[in-house]
């Protein structure tokens, strides 16, 4: 019986897939650091937003594109076309000597690892049997934690002792190195019948398309003047890109993938304004105001693994949801305080060791919640919109805080952060709403929601 994501039959495909996620996740944490140093090179500094803008938005899209051709032709070619388009923008990115070729690059990186993102989550419904789901995307999840301890240092030395263009193509090579690990797996996916793209999937690619141009106008015209008619723009492009009711937080799955949304918008938003506020109002050094990133890193992964222990397959994933949501919501209230109240910083740094742990318990969860609401053939879908949620929803929260931050002076801080904090109840509210009960009754769904949302993926999908 198989009972481990490392056992002989999975072990090859579980290194290869969790170290594509690692890749990805260090060299999208990795520009952060060698960003000035590569705009100065080429002369792009007022293309600096645009570099990491241009990867949200192609994302958006590839996510998208690679749920659909995941669910019309199984997840098998879209995940190898998807790792070769991040390939090619890791190239052009590395060896650029232009910002415009520059950006093209980082264009394709983000249409490459949002398709394959999604791909990959498929890849695990159709080869992992649902016990071993929470597992792997803990790992999917440690994944992310471990380069944002080692990325920033790790690209800073390469660019000041060898090149910035080395960050990208050193990259590239181990993506070469470690597709070669999940090859054999691929062929023991099960066929799927292939169907043509209809018109509703050309019109979710498109609407994806809005939400990509909508977070680049957030981003690059910061006005008021523009917040309103986009964020309608992005809402009527989102209903094209989400199970129906989403908005609405309807009981089960609409309401499962609304929780990364505003989760996402939680805890990202107020990530980018935590070193900010200890370095402008505390005087904490950069690598001081890090370590209360690094701590809640820490926590996430700790609480992401043990999603995956035997002890914790008996909990409900509604009640880890839920007492994840809470930490979240504490975490960025408390963050919230501390700069509205001028309390010690220790305490801020506490609130968010709360949230890093609350969010690695949620993520793991959601994610086996996601499959567990799909039917087969809805798969792609229903987990590129838990993506789109997602990235949709942090980049948006941070372009409308950044608007808040500029238009108030001294209260930036507690306004910008008013927004990620209400963000963070919101999405205690919604963690009522997801109705999974525990792994070993009905494989962790409500039967009652299962059936409805079924026919709403099938509908969506066809």
């Amino acid at each position: 019986m198989i009972d481990s994501v490392f056992d002989r039959r999975h072990l090859l495909t579980t290194v290869g897939a969790v170290s594509l996620v690692f890749l990805a996740a260090f060299e999208s944490l990795a520009v952060t650091t060698v960003m000035p140093i590569i705009t100065a090179d080429l002369g792009g500094r007022d293309l600096y937003t645009l570099g990491f803008a241009a990867t949200l938005a192609a994302g958006a899209v590839g996510m998208v594109a690679g749920g659909t051709l995941a669910d019309r032709r199984g997840p098998g070619r879209p995940l190898l076309i998807a790792i070769g388009v991040f390939a090619a923008g890791l190239a052009l990115a590395g060896l650029a000597g232009q910002m415009a070729v520059f950006i093209a690059g980082r264009f394709l990186q983000g249409l490459g690892y949002g398709a394959y993102t999604v791909a990959l989550n498929v890849v695990v419904a159709r080869l992992y049997p649902p016990s071993l789901h929470p597992r792997l995307f803990g790992l999917f999840a440690a994944a992310w934690v471990v380069p944002s301890l080692i990325g920033p240092f790790a690209a800073g030395i390469v660019a000041e002792t060898f090149s910035w263009h080395w960050v990208f193509l050193g990259v590239l090579a181990l993506v070469a190195l470690v597709t070669t690990l999940i090859l054999p797996a691929l062929r023991r996916i099960p066929p799927v019948t292939v169907s043509p793209l209809t018109g509703r999937d050309l019109r979710r690619i498109g609407a994806a398309t809005v939400v990509a141009a909508v977070v680049v106008v957030l981003s690059l015209v910061p006005s008021w003047l523009v917040v309103a008619p986009a964020l309608l723009a992005a809402g009527l492009a989102m209903k094209q890109l989400l199970p129906r009711g989403t908005l609405r937080a309807v009981r089960g799955l609409p309401a499962t993938i609304l929780l990364c949304g505003t989760s996402g918008a939680a805890f990202f938003g107020t990530e980018a304004y935590l070193p900010l506020l200890l370095q402008d109002r505390y005087d904490y050094p950069a690598w001081q105001s890090g370590a209360f990133l690094t701590a809640a890193a820490l926590s996430w992964a700790l609480t992401s693994d043990l999603q995956g222990r035997p002890f914790a397959a008996g909990i409900g994933h509604q009640t880890v949801i839920r007492l994840g949501a809470a930490l979240l919501a504490a975490g960025v209230l408390t963050v919230l305080a501390t700069a509205a109240l001028g309390l010690h910083p220790l305490v801020a740094g506490l609130g968010w060791l709360a949230a890093g742990g609350g969010m690695g318990a949620m993520y793991p969860r959601v994610s086996t919640a996601v499959l567990a609401f799909s039917s087969p053939d809805s798969q792609g879908f229903n987990l590129s919109a838990k993506a789109i949620s997602d990235a949709a929803a942090a980049s948006i929260s941070l372009s409308v805080a950044g608007l808040i931050f500029h238009s108030l002076g001294d209260a930036g801080f507690a306004g910008a952060l008013t927004l990620t904090a209400a963000a963070g109840l919101v999405t205690l509210a919604v963690a009522g709403r997801i109705a999974v009960r525990s792994p070993e009754t009905d494989q962790g769904t409500d039967v009652r929601g299962r059936r409805s949302l079924d026919q709403r993926g099938v509908e969506k999908a066809s």
